[in-house]
């Protein structure tokens, strides 16, 4: 297995390192580049997964082709003449915007938070659901479950008059009717490769006066991916960072740093859950 990469140092200057993302300055642009950093529970660890980075971008751009008609997105499609080859799989090169100050979560089933939120007291980020659905249980339709964009710590969900509140009417109507649109056109794909889109996040940004789709697209970071075969049998087999997070729930660990230590076996199947991801729903292998 190949080894992963932990830190990107190239010859831009460095805006941020984020928890998996390193953003270098190209002046009008954004070069964003995927590592291999795997962060769970907001706690970012120190193994990485091989070829993680690579997923996400390349299954980033995958969608980003497939979504242009339902919204811009923020690509630009021309490296550097100095861009060292190796990074390119791993690399998108944005236009600058404005974020909007909303993480744009679409669920179109119930597990995860939403699943834990449920159990409390039937509902999610405010959400009244249906009685009696259980971990895994698709919703009569996907619901809209903004949360803030923390800039440190844990992102907090947050009712659609507080999102107004942050986001004004007219952005907070836009996002919200993209960020379904794009999530039903993609379950719909999603099903038809032989797996089930659960949930997702977007986020958007304004450019030229317009909102645009930024950062990744539905990937494996930022979705919850299940083998159709198996939801149809009653199991929720996850091809994305769930499987990871699963096994650290099985851990006496607080969620706060320092992080445990990643065993091997664990490293693996994560990576190969990635690639299995991007396989389905591209029919290539990376």
């Amino acid at each position: 297995m190949v080894n992963p990469i932990l830190k990107t140092n190239l010859n831009y200057p460095l805006l941020h390192r984020g928890k998996v993302r390193d953003v270098y300055d190209l002046e009008e642009n954004l070069l964003l580049v995927s590592s291999d950093r795997l962060s769970a529970f907001d706690v970012v660890f120190n193994e990485g997964i091989p070829r993680k980075g690579e997923v996400l971008t390349q299954l980033s751009l995958f969608w980003f082709e497939k979504t242009k008609h339902i919204i811009k997105n923020h690509l630009v499609n021309n490296f550097p003449k100095d861009f060292p080859e190796e990074m390119k799989k791993r690399s998108v090169i944005g236009v600058k915007t404005k974020p909007v100050k909303l993480e744009c979560i679409v669920r179109g089933y119930l597990t995860g938070s939403g699943w834990k939120s449920y159990q409390k007291d039937g509902t999610i980020c405010g959400i009244k659901l249906p009685l009696n659905l259980k971990n895994g249980s698709k919703l009569p339709e996907p619901i809209f479950t903004p949360t803030t964009k923390a800039e440190q710590g844990h992102d907090q969900d947050v009712t659609e008059d507080k999102a107004i509140e942050i986001v004004g009417q007219k952005t907070f109507d836009f996002v919200k009717r993209k960020s379904i649109e794009l999530y039903s056109f993609a379950e719909e794909y999603a099903r038809s490769k032989g797996l089930i889109l659960a949930d997702t996040k977007f986020e958007f940004g304004e450019y030229n006066g317009e909102i645009i789709l930024i950062d990744e697209a539905l990937t494996p970071d930022s979705s919850r991916y299940w083998l159709k075969s198996d939801y149809d049998k009653g199991k929720l087999l996850s091809l994305d960072k769930q499987f990871a997070r699963d096994y650290l729930e099985t851990l006496n660990w607080d969620k706060k740093p320092p992080a445990p230590p990643l065993p091997e076996e664990i490293i693996e199947k994560t990576s190969k859950r990635y690639l299995q991801a991007y396989n389905f729903l591209t029919g290539k292998n990376l």
